[in-house]
C-alpha cells in the first residue's frame, strides 16, 4: 500500500505550481477546471512517483494562523537524498526569500532535516 497523493487547498494555483516545479522538479498536468463547482486543480508528479494535488475554490478562505491547529495536517517531507542537498536547497530557498522554520540539523530521532514554508505557508521538511 502507498499514499497515492496529498491534496492542498491553495489561494494561488500558479504561484504554488511554479514553486514545486522550480525547487522540486515536479512535472505538472494541464489545469483541470470544473466551472460548475468553481474548482480548479493541478496534479504535480515527482521523480519518485509521489504526487501532490493543488486545489482552488474562490469561496474558500485561509485560516488566520493554520499552525495554531491542534489536529490535522502538520507538514510533509521531501527526501532529497543527502545532507548536502538538504543544506543546498535550504540555502537556495532562504536566498530566494522563503521562510526557513527550522535550520538544517540532526533531530533527536536521527533525521537530518530542515523545515521550510512554501509560498502559502505550508510546512515542508527537507530530509535525506
Amino acid at each position: 500500500m502507498k499514499i497515492e497523493h496529498i491534496a492542498i487547498w491553495v489561494e494561488n494555483l500558479d504561484v504554488m505550481r511554479d514553486f514545486y516545479i522550480e525547487y522540486f522538479n515536479a512535472k505538472c498536468n494541464d489545469l483541470y477546471h470544473n466551472s460548475r463547482k468553481e474548482f480548479k486543480s493541478y496534479f504535480l508528479t515527482f521523480d519518485s512517483g509521489a504526487r501532490i494535488e493543488l486545489m482552488h475554490k474562490p469561496q474558500l478562505q485561509k485560516l488566520s494562523n493554520p499552525h495554531d491547529a491542534i489536529l490535522g495536517y502538520a507538514h510533509f517531507a521531501m527526501s532529497l537524498g543527502s545532507a548536502e542537498l538538504v543544506d543546498e536547497l535550504t540555502e537556495t530557498l532562504q536566498d530566494d526569500g522563503y521562510i526557513i522554520v527550522g535550520e538544517p540539523r540532526t533531530t533527536g530521532d536521527g533525521y537530518y532535516e530542515s523545515v521550510i514554508e512554501d509560498p502559502e505557508g505550508n510546512r515542508i521538511e527537507l530530509t535525506v
